[in-house]
């Protein structure tokens, strides 16, 4: 049968099955993501159930077919897609997204975190013995644990100091004060008059008040360029209260870990660590999220181990088996300790739990039992890469716990790795 009508033949076949649904279940049956990101002048594979022609034309990337696997190597930051066809007929398409080429220097170093929150905290409540007995005119005007005290009389308060006044002059006038009350991400106002302590002869609110909290973490990352950092891959929450801190601004300093207290199971372990209020202010704290604390450096930090920037890993570059961790686990002394990456999730949205983790270095079993508090924020490198940061310790297994990737911190830092806020020229 002569070529050209071989060729005819196999045209009337095929629009028949495109007319009976037969390119419909090849498309189902085709398994490949519907959208891919690659940094520049990296590789990323994408698996594909059957084999099938691929092709690009775009000098955003460039493309390799093996079997069952294409290779996307990111040549130039922009937008493009990958087109899968079937005897010439499209079946599906990949967007690809080449994203710039960015490195961050990993941290691994302990800090001390001294936070101020955004008005003051209500932490509880205590009576007042008064002469008409027992009160607590905190509570009495609706006020709960938790609760931010915004303003008095108008006046914005950002220190415990800053109601003394207030209280005082409203107790010996007999005047009421007018307070604003943010709870969670509302606000309200109410009212209340200050009681007298029959013991003491001063005027008290009956409210347990908080203006600060401190304690230690480490340091994950920093931009070598704009020197945004961020730190401990979880929200620091008020340790009576249990909800995170709203932070109005705050500063990391240089820690030392002075001693360890070893983890078991169903007891996670500590680092101890001491930094002094007189010490220098290394960074400012400009937020803290769910993905840890983020703000900028203003001194150098290094951790003589890995102080050349690294490129990062995207979640869905992240794969099982060896890596390490950059952490402290005596005096100041950066150092790597080998874990494996037991489980890991692609992640197309923010989530604080994208890894599961395993320490297996002899030596920091041998230290610290696994993850202790005060390692939260380790970074994790894979390959060359950092791909995330150690969050939580798994309670009834020390030596396991959860890590987040690094793509989110990145951008609770500020730094637009998608590139979401930038217009097209």
């Amino acid at each position: 049968m002569p070529e050209k009508m071989r060729k005819a033949i196999g045209v009337i076949l095929l629009v028949s099955l495109i007319s009976t649904g037969f390119m419909s279940i090849v498309k189902d049956y085709i398994s490949i993501p519907t959208n891919v990101a690659v940094f520049e002048n990296e590789k990323h594979s994408i698996e594909t159930s059957i084999e099938a022609s691929a092709n690009a034309s775009s000098p955003a990337f460039s493309l390799s077919d093996k079997q069952n696997q294409l290779e996307v190597t990111g040549q130039k930051a922009g937008k493009a897609e990958i087109v899968y066809d079937f005897k010439g007929f499209p079946i599906k398409k990949t967007k690809v997204d080449v994203l710039p080429e960015l490195k961050v220097i990993p941290g691994g170093q302990s800090i001390g975190v001294k936070l101020h929150s955004v008005g003051v905290l209500v932490v509880g409540f205590h009576q007042i013995t008064t002469a008409d007995g027992k009160k607590s005119p905190g509570e009495a005007a609706g006020i709960q644990s938790g609760d931010m005290i915004i303003e008095i009389n108008g006046q914005k308060m950002e220190k415990m100091n800053d109601l003394t006044p207030f209280i005082q002059k409203a107790g010996k006038t007999g005047e009421t004060l007018h307070l604003l009350i943010k709870r969670d991400h509302k606000t309200f106002q109410t009212t209340l008059i200050p009681a007298k302590d029959a013991s003491e002869g001063t005027y008290r609110i009956g409210l347990y008040i908080r203006d600060s909290a401190a304690g230690i973490g480490t340091m994950t990352f920093y931009e070598p360029s704009s020197k945004k950092y961020g730190a401990l891959g979880h929200v620091i929450s008020d340790m009576d209260t249990k909800k995170p801190i709203v932070v109005d601004n705050g500063e990391i300093v240089r820690s030392t870990v002075t001693s360890i207290e070893k983890g078991t199971g169903g007891n996670p372990g500590e680092k101890l660590a001491r930094f002094s209020s007189e010490r220098k202010t290394i960074g400012d704290i400009s937020r803290n999220s769910p993905f840890g604390i983020f703000g900028t450096l203003t001194e150098k930090l290094e951790n003589h181990v890995a102080d050349q920037p690294l490129p990062v890993a995207l979640s869905n570059e992240v794969k099982e088996g060896p890596a390490e961790i950059l952490t402290v686990v005596d005096h100041d002394k950066v150092e790597k300790f080998d874990i494996k990456i037991v489980s890991t999730t692609p992640q197309k949205f923010p989530a604080t739990k994208g890894m599961v983790l395993k320490v297996t270095d002899e030596r920091l079993l041998s230290k610290t039992g696994g993850i202790v508090q005060g390692m939260s924020g380790s970074p994790i490198i894979q390959n060359g890469k950092v791909i995330g940061a150690v969050t939580h310790v798994f309670v009834n297994d020390p030596t396991s716990g959860y890590g987040v990737h690094i793509e989110w911190m990145l951008s609770e830092a500020g730094i637009d790795l998608y590139q979401k806020n930038k217009k097209a020229s």
